[in-house]
This record gives structure tokens, C-alpha cells and sequence, in this order.
């Protein structure tokens, strides 16, 4: 494989000219890029005219991971070209009569082959029920193939995501690439570091990811109270105390899930993804030093043991209500994301709306607030 890594800002452009020796078939431009699009679109006009033969693949952000710091209002892109492993493109439409279970089943379908290893998701964080596009895509596809990815961004104002496809940037749509073959190197971790905040509660009435009742007490009546004088700045101070839904497996899980959006004459919650009605929760806070723990945490997760040498490249998925909270210290997140990685590794990602990786126990999840990593390499040796 070979890597490269680009930053794109308004004031600087680009630190170095992508190389377009690196086009081909095998070719996978991936990016991360601020929500305003008028400042970028140019640009990613240029890289799909430059590399005709690649396939593209970004979406919005909340903040551009970028090395070891985090940015606005640029691009970060890496070019990776692989020798020995064939990669596809699928997208879907997300309308508003689709199901999101549907949408995972036709991606699925469309990247279905013997040889896939590997999916690389990425969503409109805002028109798509992301647990359900998860449960689409796990119960069409076979269990060993690692899915990870995430749902695009728009700062903290949750009014407009989009994702890269068919050479425009276009909102509503489902992009995921596959990665083929006995040479492709894949790992996956993700943590989070927020603790408990008052009593575990039962969710008394919800649907899909809408939540109504806790305890049979409106939702964001008792979300409000909790949250004291920052209750005016739902959904954006909602990220501040996320939910945790209780697994009541064997490796003592929790799904932590964030806010989208509230309806004040439903005194309703819609989250990110699903909670189950029956399900019990906790409110949950944060812990600045747990957090960055978190991140290192996730970055140690990663089972390395295929990995020989050559290029790595890292990527970091984290919640924007994770940035929101660390704010300076936002730095250090991103820093522990590469302490466990192999030296060298090149990282970019971005802040999202949701993180999607498998669980402790293999199945893969739509997560909340956690750092969420994927490292790829490719094995020439492999058989």
C-alpha cells in the first residue's frame, strides 16, 4: 500500500499538491471536510477530475482530525493505493420513506462478494437512523466482515450534513467502500470515559430512536432538570450528558447514545440511534481525564497481530460531543487515539454525529460519544 496525507484550508490551501501518480482503480481518496461547503466544493471537484480511476469517498464534519490536532474549515485526505486488495464503492439514497434496515440491506447486497473483508460506512448524520442502517448492514452480511465508519457532522448545529457521492457533495445519502481480499489489514477500537450520573432508569415509552418516557416521567422534562441552566441550548447541550443504555450481557456493555433533536410540545428526544422500549439507562457526564484515558484505551483495543510493517493508516472517529467537552484539551484526545498504534501510523478522521465499530463481542454497533478507531494496512505476505 501506499499513503499519502494531505490538509487543505481556505487560507493556506493545500500543504502539498496531491499526487496524481496515485490514481487508479485500487486507488481510495478518503476525506474529511467542513460542513460549509462553499468553501471546499472547488476542491473536491478538482480531486474527482484528478483521479478519475479512484474511488472518493468523505463527508461533513464537526472538526477535521488532521496528525495529532484538530481543525475547521479544512480538508484532511488521505491517498492510499493498494497493491493486492480490489475496493468497491455502494451508495443509497436515504428517502423519506426509507427504512434505514433497507438501506444497510441494499449496501450490503451491492458489496456482497466471497473475498470482502472489510466496509467503510459513512452517512448523512442527520436523515438516517443509524442503529437500523447497522442492523441492515450486520444481518446481510457475513459475521467476520469488520464494519466501522461513522455519521457525517455539522458542528454543533445539527441543521445540514452531507456526504461525497456520485462526484457531488449531496445530502441524504449512505456511501460505504469495501475492501477485498487476503491482503487487507484491518483493526478496531473504541472507548469512551463518562460516567454515571444519577439513577439507572427504565425507558417506559419510545420508538425506534425517539424517546418519550423515563420512569414514566417525560423525557425531556427530566433531561431539563438535569441539565439546569444549559436546558436552553438544546439539542447542542444535550451532547453534554448523553445516555447509556444497559446491555445486560456478559462483558457488562453499554450503547451510549447522543442527542439530535427535541420536540418541546411532545417533550420528546430523538437520538442518534435506537432505545428500546424496556431497556434501562443512565444519564451520563463527563470526565476530562477520562475521556483522553478512553482514547488511549481505544487505540490499545486494536488487535495488531497481522500487522508486520509498511504504512498504516489511522482512522479517528470521535463524537462532537466529546469535543465540545474536552475543548482544549480536544488535543490530547486525538494524541492518545495514536500512543498504541504502529510508529509511523498516518491519522485523519473527524467529529461526528456517530460512531459505528464492532463491540467487545464481535457485533458491530452504533455508538455515542465515543473515539472509535480503524487502522488499515496491507499484508504482502498474507496467503
Amino acid at each position: 500500500m501506499k499513503l499519502e496525507t494531505y490538509q487543505f484550508s481556505e487560507d493556506a490551501g493545500w500543504d502539498r499538491t496531491p499526487d496524481t501518480n496515485l490514481d487508479s482503480k485500487q486507488t481510495l481518496l478518503l476525506f474529511f471536510g467542513t460542513p460549509e461547503s462553499s468553501l471546499i466544493e472547488k476542491e473536491l471537484q478538482q480531486l474527482d477530475n484528478n483521479f478519475p480511476n479512484s474511488i472518493l469517498l468523505g463527508c461533513s464534519s464537526a472538526g477535521e482530525i488532521y496528525d495529532d490536532d484538530v481543525y475547521d474549515q479544512s480538508i484532511s485526505l488521505a491517498i492510499a493505493t493498494f497493491e493486492r486488495t480490489e475496493i468497491k464503492i455502494a451508495h443509497e439514497q436515504i428517502d423519506a420513506d426509507n427504512n434505514s434496515v433497507d438501506i444497510g440491506n441494499r449496501l450490503a447486497a451491492s458489496l456482497q462478494d466471497d473475498e470482502l473483508k472489510s466496509v467503510l460506512v459513512l452517512s448523512d448524520g442527520l436523515a438516517i437512523n443509524g442503529s437500523q442502517l447497522i442492523e441492515g448492514l450486520t444481518e446481510s452480511l457475513p459475521k467476520d466482515v469488520i464494519i466501522t465508519g461513522g455519521l457525517a457532522g455539522d458542528g454543533d448545529r445539527f441543521q445540514q450534513t452531507w456526504v461525497w457521492a456520485d462526484g457531488k457533495l449531496r445530502t441524504h445519502q449512505v456511501c460505504a467502500v469495501g475492501f477485498y481480499g487476503e491482503h487487507i489489514g484491518v483493526g478496531h477500537g473504541s472507548r469512551g470515559g463518562w460516567d454515571i450520573l444519577g439513577p439507572e432508569r427504565e425507558v417506559t415509552r419510545s420508538k425506534d430512536n425517539v424517546l418519550y418516557e423515563l420512569d414514566g416521567q417525560p423525557a425531556l422534562e427530566l433531561y431539563k432538570k438535569y441539565l439546569g441552566d444549559r436546558a436552553d441550548g438544546l439539542p447542542a447541550t444535550g451532547l453534554l450528558f448523553p445516555l447509556a443504555i444497559n446491555n445486560n450481557d456478559e462483558e457488562n456493555t453499554v450503547t451510549v447514545r447522543t442527542i439530535l433533536a427535541v420536540d418541546e410540545d411532545e417533550d420528546s428526544i430523538t437520538f442518534a440511534g435506537d432505545i428500546p422500549q424496556g431497556k434501562y439507562v443512565w444519564l451520563m457526564r463527563a470526565n476530562f481525564d477520562r475521556l483522553i484515558d478512553g482514547a488511549a484505551d481505544a487505540s490499545e483495543a486494536i488487535d495488531t497481530s497481522g500487522y508486520s510493517d509498511g504504512p498504516c493508516l489511522g482512522i479517528s472517529i470521535s463524537c462532537v460531543g466529546r469535543r465540545l467537552v474536552l475543548g482544549p484539551r480536544t488535543e490530547e484526545e486525538i494524541d492518545a487515539a495514536l500512543q498504541h498504534l504502529p510508529e509511523g501510523t498516518r491519522q485523519i478522521g473527524f467529529y461526528s454525529y456517530g460512531e459505528i465499530s464492532p463491540l467487545a463481542n464481535g457485533r458491530c454497533d452504533l455508538h455515542n460519544q465515543t473515539m472509535t478507531l480503524t487502522l488499515i494496512w496491507e499484508d504482502m505476505e498474507a496467503a
